[in-house]
């Protein structure tokens, strides 16, 4: 029938189109059903357009001080907002075409429309509600109209979207969201932004390096709270001396909105009411699954805290549906969807070897200035778990390419088992070591020791030298520290 497949995927996102290319890369009949636009949030209003925004800041802040490096500039250096967003726009239709041709080449077909459970190995897709996304690339030729599709597997990808608190809804006009965070028609001089994780942190970031005046307000005793303490209280130290107001342990309880700004009522750590005005706030408070209305209920998929439960490998209770991704739980990280779909569509595909995803090894990364990046435990929760700890820690400020770069600001933190040597966490804060991280990340998948990090020789001079002088340190034996 041509209507029936191996594997049907519900969304298009990191998790979605990868799962859709590893099932067909296997031989399996595959089609994946989009309702809004290919390459979900990550590459259009995620990730990649957010880094191309970050991207603009980090040049501006360069030009706005090139003195640092010797170099003179004459004449005024300003941002042009109507262009850097223009930019970040055409990365995002970049990425969405890129999917498109990803599904051609891997000959996937794409049901365009909602998609909706009606029992096991059955959809019905309708006519989508949703408007697409702006700019958006030319649809591939291989997409197929509403109606009822089969598949012998279908894997749940829909997704997540912004969290909204009662009372302090997002309106799309002074109380953003990411959405209108990523492409403001004119730049604020004022800005409150509500929550202090890596979305929060990084319109913050963003904002700030442009010149904004920007208040962050948390709930939690620090910034980016899934972080190690002493890693956030480093960036905490750095945002300040950006002239970033930070407020910890207090919560918005109250909006009010006038033409063109708003007054939040912050009750702070003690107890206090302060009243911040603003020209405009950023909703960033986390984000809840997509799961209503995609027949979850008539087929008795159990939900868990909002997200669809699974086990290590995107099985869900029912025989022939999965889930993966930022529907099926935290990490709502991208790189944590497009593993997952790989782990699920291998299971599918009776693969020998398949390993359940182990969370603990998934690295995170926030791409403010400085730069946050970890993986495994933090100190705390090492302790918290009994366990005798060797931590050992290296600053920027002793690393020669950092100081020949003017990015001697920074830390990179490691926390080792004193009986075996193994490596259970990794911490960083500095210039570009969201592209550092998997050196730990690959550590710990190959269950490297200690001793096996310290012998290995990195190049001279480089950033990641800070790396194996954290490990000695560590151990007493930091030779630049």
């Amino acid at each position: 029938m041509a209507n029936a497949y191996d594997v049907i995927v519900i969304g298009s996102g990191p998790g979605g189109y990868i799962a859709a290319i590893r099932a067909a890369q296997l031989g399996l009949k595959t089609a994946i059903v989009e309702r809004e636009h290919l390459a979900g949030i990550c590459s259009n209003w995620g990730c990649i357009p957010t880094k191309a925004l970050l991207r603009s800041a980090e040049i501006f802040h360069y030009a706005r001080h090139p003195g640092d490096y010797g170099i003179k500039i004459d004449g005024t250096v300003t941002p042009d907002l109507k262009a850097i967003v223009a930019r970040s726009r055409g990365i995002a239709q970049r990425m969405n075409g890129g999917v498109g041709f990803l599904m051609k080449k891997n000959k996937i077909d794409i049901i365009w429309g909602e998609a909706k459970l009606t029992k096991p190995g059955e959809i019905v897709v309708s006519k989508s509600s949703k408007k697409p996304v702006e700019p958006q690339a030319p649809l591939p030729k291989n997409v197929l109209p509403e109606g009822t599709y089969s598949a012998k597997h279908i894997i749940i990808a829909t997704g997540a979207r912004p969290r909204a608190l009662p009372g302090i809804e997002p309106d799309g006009k002074l109380i953003w969201t990411y959405f209108e965070a990523m492409k403001p028609e004119e730049m604020p001089k004022s800005l409150l932004v509500m929550g202090s994780g890596a979305i929060g942190i990084e319109f913050a970031s963003f904002y700030r390096t442009l010149g904004v005046d920007v208040t962050v307000v948390e709930v939690m005793p620090t910034v980016m709270p899934v972080e190690d303490a002493e890693i956030s209280a480093f960036a905490r130290k750095q945002f300040e001396k950006q002239g970033m107001k930070i407020h910890l342990e207090a919560k918005v309880t109250k909006v009010e909105k006038v033409a063109n700004s708003i007054t939040a009522h912050v009750e702070m750590k003690d107890g206090k009411v302060e009243k911040i005005l603003a020209d405009r706030m950023i909703s960033a408070v986390g984000v809840q699954a997509n799961i209503e209305n995609i027949g979850l209920e008539a087929l008795g998929i159990k939900t868990e805290r909002g997200f669809i439960a699974i086990d290590g490998y995107g099985k869900t209770n029912v025989p022939g549906i999965y889930a993966i991704g930022d529907v099926a739980g935290p990490p709502m990280l991208a790189h944590k969807a497009e593993h997952e779909a790989v782990i699920c569509v291998e299971k599918i595909a009776g693969l020998p070897n398949v390993h359940p995803m182990d969370k603990l090894k998934i690295p995170g990364c926030t791409y403010c200035h400085p730069q946050v990046a970890s993986v495994g435990l933090t100190e705390a929760k090492a302790k918290e778990q009994g366990r005798d700890i060797r931590v050992g820690r290296f600053p920027f400020a002793a690393n020669g390419k950092a100081i020949a770069l003017g990015e001697d600001q920074g830390m990179v933190k490691t926390i080792f088992d004193k009986k075996t040597g193994e490596l259970l966490g990794a911490h960083m804060v500095g210039a570009e070591v969201t592209e550092l991280i998997q050196g730990f990340v690959v550590a710990m998948n190959l269950e490297t020791t200690e001793e096996e990090l310290m012998h290995t020789i990195f190049p001279h001079p480089t950033i990641s030298e800070t790396i194996k002088e954290s490990v000695l340190d560590a151990y007493g034996r930091a030779l630049n520290a």
